[in-house]
């Protein structure tokens, strides 16, 4: 576990990998933190064609610095931010980049504002930012400690309520080539709405893994035989 001072927050995050190997970087859903990409990373970073792996916590998650009910604090622009100054201290961009769920809405803003920085794209389970109807209702704080902040799920459920327009039409400039994986009906996600990703995106592949929404977590060999072959392509 390694720490770094970027935009004024700590974020800690994960490294496997020679140093000196192609970089890919993989973002985790929200709740989550960049252990639970280990299985994969561990992959990536072993063989021939083995990979510079790093996985951080977004601000608010795991050993990342917490930030409380700050206004905008919890912003996805400022999680996508925090990410391209990462990138900045840790790789010579462009470096691939994978995202899972809240991951990957801060993986294609990533493509979409700083498109010099990401060679190539894999979207997780990712529905297009529609609002939510109904919109998703507010939940009370689960008792006892929590892995993440818990002010960061208010926060993105209001911007999952009502998305910046500008997501969806900037969705269709996104340069770099695109892989999207769905998780078919056992998602929680609405699949029409990862489809709708795909078609978005120029040349984008679309992949359907029956697995969930945590398909790299559910069957991972079948999400690293999507990956893999996309990414060294």
């Amino acid at each position: 576990m390694y720490t770094v001072k970027v935009n004024d927050i700590s974020l800690a995050y994960r490294a496997w990998g020679p140093e000196n190997a192609p970089p890919v970087l993989l973002l985790h859903s929200r709740g989550a933190d960049g252990a639970d990409w280990t299985a994969v990373a561990e992959r990536l970073a072993e063989g021939p064609g083995a990979r510079r792996v790093y996985a951080p916590d977004l601000r608010g998650h795991g050993r990342s610095e917490r930030l409380g009910d700050a206004p905008g604090a919890y912003a996805v622009q400022a999680m996508r931010d925090d990410v391209r100054a990462l990138i900045a201290a840790l790789a010579a961009a462009p470096v691939d980049v994978v995202g899972h769920s809240l991951g990957g809405i801060v993986a294609y803003l990533l493509a979409q504002e700083y498109p010099d920085v990401v060679r190539r794209l894999v979207l997780e389970d990712v529905p297009a930012p529609f609002p939510f109807d109904p919109p998703r209702p507010a939940t009370g704080r689960p008792e006892g400690e929590l892995s993440f902040d818990w002010a960061l799920v208010p926060a993105t459920d209001a911007q999952m309520n009502t998305p910046d327009p500008a997501w969806w039409e900037r969705m269709g400039a996104i340069p770099a080539p695109t892989l999207v994986v769905s998780g078919g009906p056992a998602s929680h996600v609405p699949q029409d709405r990862v489809e709708a990703v795909a078609a978005r995106i120029p040349g984008a592949r679309l992949v359907r893994v029956d697995a969930g929404h945590l398909v790299h977590g559910t069957r991972p060999a079948e999400f690293l035989a999507a990956v893999e072959p996309f990414l060294a392509g």
